[in-house]
């Protein structure tokens, strides 16, 4: 049974792992250019504008329309208007004119032989309730003798305006002015202008036609000609984001500058005085650790000293020194711990050197089976060299091992690992120990923190993870943790392959 059970465990570790090299290799997954443009706030605001303006200009389509058609109709109707008062004149010349004499057929032949109807208007005269002649002679269906509208002309006792309409398109709609013609007190006739409104629709229907794609056309080149002046205008912006990616704890030193007024130079003002409180609580929280950290060695070092020259120890006091002096070494330890993560914000942290992968993780492995009695194994995948320095790395490692054995039991497996991939070197730590939860994974790496499973527990000052994570980053790496309580857990640095970028120096170090 326990065979089989340690058969299952260590399968499931390999699962594990094959889902952890999985993960990692999906860390950096290329943007497309798209994304890269969506994701930009200038971007949106000019979509905005866009579906507003395209709102706006799909209303104003048809309200254009609308409104040009309506003008039309109303010049016609002037133009009508214009004729009917001209007309009106004439027939009330020719009834004060001494040569009156009522003959109304006559002063219509006369009327239609002096008159030239414009383009698209007819002339009709009715004479006793009868069509009678009409300029041009050709009308269209709906105005010809016979037709609907002529038997409700003649019942006309006023003048009268209306539309007619037409099922044909050259003709599309009539609009009309009736006059009754009155002789002696008596209706004797009827006066009838028509203008068809197809040709004027249709010119003002391919002005439209015209119009439509120059308004689209201004309205995409004003968009393009937005989207870059809303770039200009959100630059500040930009550059306060760049600027806020280049800070980190070991180079506080980047500010924004702007010139001029407004609501950004405002706004870059407020994210330098910002900085400024940051970078002096920064460098007054580093300078303390550091300073604490290096007045602390002295006096433990002084009462370390003092207890190794006691001789003479009563036997009832040899338990109450034994646990002075492993006090002593934990505050020895947690001291150095603090020292070093104050040391890795410095640019000399690193002592750079080309470390040769294979024998390296060898080395490595004989001294963690020193640590304690595992199962300890060496897994690696490539060969290369890596620019690290050599005792930080070792360091990193070592505390990872050490974390292993002290959450897992005697001849339980522990894998050392290392990989060489795309540029980078992985070394990993796996354990099958009773892992960690979901809730710790998130702050496992802070400073001074601890899991909350209470069978994971260990003598260390809560600053191991974090000295692992200091010297990672120092290096330009990461570190990744998977685990799953009840089935261990697998620490993993990844490192560039080639020499880390220069980090900035702080403005000032306790160097001791």
């Amino acid at each position: 049974m326990p065979d089989q059970r340690q058969e299952f465990s260590t399968s499931t570790v390999s699962v594990q792992a094959q889902d952890i090299d999985y993960n990692l290799n999906q860390l950096d997954v290329p943007r497309g250019w798209w994304y890269q443009v969506w994701k930009q706030t200038r971007t949106r605001i000019v979509l905005i504008y866009l579906l507003l303006m395209a709102g706006v200009t799909a209303a104003s389509i048809p309200l254009f329309t609308a409104l040009f058609l309506y003008n039309v109709d109303q010049r016609v109707k002037s133009d009508l208007y214009a004729e009917m008062q001209s007309f009106q004149r004439t027939f009330a010349a020719w009834k004060s004119s001494p040569d009156y004499d009522g003959n109304l057929e006559q002063f219509v032949s006369k009327v239609l032989g002096d008159i030239a109807p414009e383009d698209d208007n007819s002339l009709i005269f009715y004479i006793n309730g009868e069509y009678y002649k009409s300029n041009p002679r050709k009308l269209p269906p709906e105005l010809a003798a016979g037709s609907e509208s002529e038997a409700s002309w003649i019942k006309v006792t006023q003048l009268s305006e209306g539309r007619l309409p037409s099922t044909d398109p050259q003709i599309e709609g009539i609009i009309y002015l009736a006059q009754p013609l009155e002789i002696a007190g008596e209706q004797r006739g009827l006066f009838v202008a028509a203008h068809t409104t197809g040709s004027e629709r249709q010119e003002a229907l391919d002005g439209i036609a015209i119009f439509v794609p120059i308004v689209i056309g201004i309205f995409l080149i004003g968009s393009g000609l937005a989207w870059l002046a809303t770039g200009r205008l959100l630059r500040p912006v930009h550059q306060l984001a760049t600027t806020a990616r280049s800070i980190s704890e070991t180079d506080l030193s980047q500010r924004l500058t702007l010139s001029g007024s407004g609501e950004l130079v405002e706004l870059a003002n407020t994210f330098n005085g910002m900085m400024n409180r940051l970078q002096e609580a920064f460098m007054s929280q580093r300078n303390f650790i550091n300073d604490a950290g290096h007045e602390l060695r002295t006096p433990i070092t002084i009462i370390q000293g003092h207890l190794e020259l006691l001789d003479d120890v009563p036997p009832e006091m040899t338990e109450t020194l034994e646990i002075i002096q492993d006090e002593l070494d934990r505050m020895a330890r947690l001291v150095n711990d603090m020292i070093l993560l104050a040391k890795s914000e410095r640019p000399d942290f690193l002592q750079l050197e080309t470390v040769e992968i294979t024998p390296f993780v060898e080395e490595l492995l004989q001294k963690a089976q020193t640590l304690a009695e595992r199962n300890w194994q060496l897994k690696q995948q490539g060969q290369g060299v890596v620019v690290a320095d050599r005792q930080r790395l070792t360091g990193a490692l070592l505390n990872l091992l050490n974390n292993a054995a002290q959450h897992t039991q005697p001849q339980a497996l522990i894998e050392l690992g290392a990989a060489v991939q795309a540029q980078q070197v992985r070394f990993w730590v796996r354990d099958m120990g009773t892992g960690i939860a979901l809730s710790d994974q998130s702050r496992i790496f802070k400073r001074f923190a601890r899991a909350t499973n209470s069978r994971r527990r260990s003598d260390g000052s809560g600053l191991g993870l974090a000295i692992v994570q200091a010297i990672a980053e120092a290096h330009g790496g990461q570190v990744h943790l998977a685990s799953k309580p009840g089935y261990g857990s697998t620490f993993t640095l990844i490192l560039p392959l080639d020499s880390p970028k220069e980090r900035p120096p702080h403005d000032t170090y306790s160097d001791r």
